[in-house]
């Protein structure tokens, strides 16, 4: 098997739409895993064909870490499993440059499924269909720019994040100091969610 250096992962399916209760199981579960094992499959066959310290891994995430999504289930989870697969195995593999991207709305077929889905994308309709109507996308050249920044960064500054290509700062000098400052920066995380007094040691209520 020849040596690879750079390995980008993008496949996605929106289908099964609807709520969660409603769906075929079995086909929640193949949009599960074409979402998310299979592409970690297919990275763990071509582990031992990585140029140590050089090899990249990118992956792309998608909606609902910050929130739910009614009736994307299947994808949205996918998704967050795949996010936090990345922070394991930059972990487990720091000669991997293991990164995901969160690249917006991007012009791309994926968009489709919510259309012919109608009423059981709920209010997700109507805003694709306002997002297609009004051509507001994030530009495909930002997505690749952002892509090749990351790529260029040094291992251990990016390894294990999620970026965003919309909200992120990627370009910045200043992120990459803030990116060494903390440890927890772009990780799936409770950070923040600690507000209230801590309840004392031993006692459950």
């Amino acid at each position: 098997m020849p040596a690879w250096d750079a390995l980008v992962l993008a496949p996605g399916r929106l289908e099964p739409i609807g709520p969660f209760a409603d769906l075929d199981f079995a086909e929640w579960e193949r949009s599960f895993a074409l979402n998310c094992t299979a592409q970690l499959r297919f990275l763990h066959g071509l582990l031992p064909a990585r140029r140590p310290s050089e090899a990249s891994a990118l992956l792309y995430a998608g909606g609902g870490t910050n929130g739910a999504v009614p009736n994307f289930s299947a994808y949205t989870l996918a998704k967050i499993a795949l996010i936090k697969a990345v922070e394991l195995l930059a972990a487990e593999m720091p000669d991997l440059r293991c990164v995901i991207v969160g690249p917006g709305w991007v012009d791309t077929p994926i968009h489709q499924e919510t259309l012919a889905a109608k009423d059981r994308a709920g209010e997700a309709y109507q805003r694709t269909q306002q997002k297609l109507n009004e051509g507001d996308f994030t530009p495909m050249d930002r997505v690749l720019d952002c892509c090749d920044w990351l790529l260029k960064q040094p291992l251990e500054l990016v390894s294990g994040r999620n970026f965003s290509v919309v909200w992120d700062r990627w370009g910045c000098p200043e992120l990459l100091e803030e990116l060494r400052r903390d440890p927890d920066l772009y990780m799936l995380r409770r950070s923040g969610n600690d507000r209230l007094p801590r309840a004392p040691q031993g006692v459950i209520s």
